[in-house]
């Protein structure tokens, strides 16, 4: 694939991440608020309020919060509304939704973004990806390898490792998603005529419980130059959310090389409202050998 048409895809992608879809967007002014539900508003200057609904009309919101019992917020000065699920209040007070909940280290969980949603992440500094919801079942995404892409540039010659991460997910029962997605690289065979090679996974995925504490199982079949492997790749995943703003993680690989070959990771997620930072280690038998707690491996998610 030529230069250009890498750019185009990229371009294209950032412009699906920062555009705003109207229609997915319902005004405040309108709102409907439900009284059994509890909210965030997310105000103007940049405050918040969580609170029950007790009531309201087209000019007001009025909530009751666990320190006042009655407060009437102007909906002019509201800038965002966001409904709180049950599993976000723990022991009276409020946890934030997990910002990275649809991916592990390296692979994902059946959850998908929300339309409109977006993430960028950052892995050992080199690899840089975006993703964006599509839809709430539909997610996108794709990125660069820095090191290839800066080399193609001085020497004008390759062009950058650049990968895309369809998915689609949807819930099929209470606390059980099913997923399924592809992984294609693209590579520069870095010859004469700057051809390229294509590469990667399709993979499925079944994550049982929610965003704060789940489980993933996934099989892949791996592809290259158009051959498709024989023998699956084998994931088990897993998550939990152990305080406010820190998790543990895992995940697990079994990979198909004669018999299987066997890397596995642990290590703790530490997450504000839309930053997730992990700090883990990757390790298998061999590596193991030469550096008993793994390789370190670390990434930062910024959600939108």
């Amino acid at each position: 694939m030529k230069k250009v048409k890498v750019i185009s895809i990229i371009c294209l992608l950032l412009n699906m991440l920062f555009s705003k879809n109207i229609q997915a967007q319902q005004s405040i002014a309108n709102f409907v608020f439900d009284s059994t539900s509890t909210y965030i508003l997310k105000l103007k200057d940049e405050s918040e309020l969580i609170g029950k609904y007790i009531g309201g009309d087209s000019i007001y919101v009025i909530l009751k919060t666990t320190s006042v019992p009655h407060v009437e917020v102007p909906r002019i000065n509201i800038a965002e509304v966001e409904k709180v699920n049950a599993e976000n209040f723990r022991h009276g007070k409020y946890w934030f939704p997990n910002p990275n909940a649809t991916r592990y280290l390296f692979s994902p969980s059946a959850f998908c973004l929300k339309e409109g949603e977006g993430y960028y992440q950052n892995t050992y500094l080199f690899l840089n990806s975006f993703n964006v919801g599509l839809s709430d079942h539909v997610t996108i995404g794709g990125g660069l390898e820095f090191i290839s892409t800066f080399a193609s540039i001085i020497s004008g010659e390759g062009g950058p490792i650049f990968y895309v991460t369809p998915k689609v997910g949807f819930e099929v029962a209470p606390k059980v998603n099913l997923g399924a997605g592809v992984l294609y690289v693209s590579i520069p065979d870095f010859g004469e005529n700057d051809s390229r090679s294509g590469g990667g996974i399709f993979y499925g995925l079944s994550t049982f419980g929610n965003t704060n504490n789940n489980l993933t199982t996934g099989l892949g079949l791996g592809y290259f130059k158009g051959d498709v492997g024989s023998s699956p790749f084998i994931t088990i995943s897993g998550m939990t959310r152990i305080s406010r703003k820190t998790a543990l993680v895992t995940e697990n690989w079994l990979i198909p090389s004669g018999s299987f070959y066997a890397v596995y990771s642990y290590g703790f997620r530490f997450f504000g409202e839309k930053l997730a930072v992990d700090l883990a280690f990757i390790n298998n038998r061999d590596i193991a050998s030469g550096l008993l707690i793994g390789l370190p491996y670390v990434d930062f998610v910024v959600k939108f």
